[in-house]
């Protein structure tokens, strides 16, 4: 299933830009929100195939990209992992640490998968992301039992002030992280299911038509079910739980010299099979 957040209320889509209001079309069967959507998505299911198929087919309607928001505009909890990917770690000039660097980014910087920026300095970054929202809650799970926790995927960006980052010993990652719009999450959420393997999906960035970041998930240091029972052991996950899952090579503050976003640039972050977010810069 793809899930998007349509003018605050959620829709299972059916196209790109087409789809249902679920609570409309279920009659009130499922909740309006997108977070309290989440353990509800195996019942929706289940629903969804028992139904006729005009049941949906008759109520299909079309959106407008500008009318999609963050998946979960209310997260309990935003979790980000750094320096994931050996490529990323490399460029930076890290040495492999026993545990991974973990850190959060603010709830106020959620924005939607179309949205316009304004930079907070001259020396934001981009980070590509694939995010993963919990959907199911716990503590100390298993690796192994890690996706039956996972509502879905979709695209996200990490947009980073290396100044405000590097501005103390040592880094404020979150407060550098969390400018108004410095989140963007969607396009929509994509059930694992939909996927072929939820674990090797390609994502990227490019920045005015020019491609700077491009991996695979595979890559990653840790996949997602490890980050999930590395979280665990010490929080309890929440439902609508989000986790940014680290970024690939590429980023401006490994090229020389360092390159960072300018008022005009935009951005397009995707992960295929899920779909692409966009935003451009304003200046401040």
């Amino acid at each position: 299933m793809r899930v998007a957040n349509v003018n605050g209320r959620a829709w299972l889509l059916t196209g790109d830009r087409t789809g249902v209001d679920i609570n409309h079309v279920s009659a009130n069967a499922f909740p309006t929100d997108v977070r309290q959507l989440l353990p509800e998505l195996d019942r929706l299911g289940e629903w969804l195939q028992d139904q006729p198929p005009d049941t949906i087919e008759t109520q299909v309607t079309s959106f407008e990209l500008g009318d999609l928001g963050p998946v979960v505009t209310d997260p309990p909890q935003i979790f980000a992992i750094g320096l994931n990917y050996r490529s990323h770690k490399d460029e930076t000039g890290y040495t492999q640490a026993p545990e991974p660097v973990i850190f959060t980014k603010y709830a106020s910087s959620l924005v939607g998968p179309l949205a316009d920026v304004v930079l907070s300095s001259d020396t934001v970054d981009w980070e590509a992301e694939l995010v993963a929202v919990i959907g199911r809650p716990g503590r100390n799970i298993a690796a192994a039992d890690a996706w039956e926790h996972v509502a879905g995927l979709c695209v996200g960006q990490d947009l980073s002030d290396r100044e405000r980052q590097f501005a103390a010993a040592p880094p404020q990652f979150s407060m550098a992280k969390s400018f108004a719009g410095y989140s963007p999450i969607g396009p929509w959420l994509v059930t694992p299911d939909e996927l072929a393997d939820p674990s090797d999906i390609e994502i990227g960035y490019s920045v005015d038509g020019r491609v700077l970041q491009k991996d695979r998930t595979s890559n990653m240091i840790l996949d997602i079910p490890g980050i999930i029972e590395r979280l665990s052991r010490v929080v309890e996950l929440r439902i609508g739980d989000l986790i940014f899952t680290g970024t690939p090579a590429g980023v401006g503050m490994g090229h020389q010299p360092p390159a960072y976003l300018r008022p005009g640039s935009e951005l397009v972050t995707w992960a295929v099979g899920i779909g692409e977010i966009r935003q451009r810069m304003l200046e401040s």
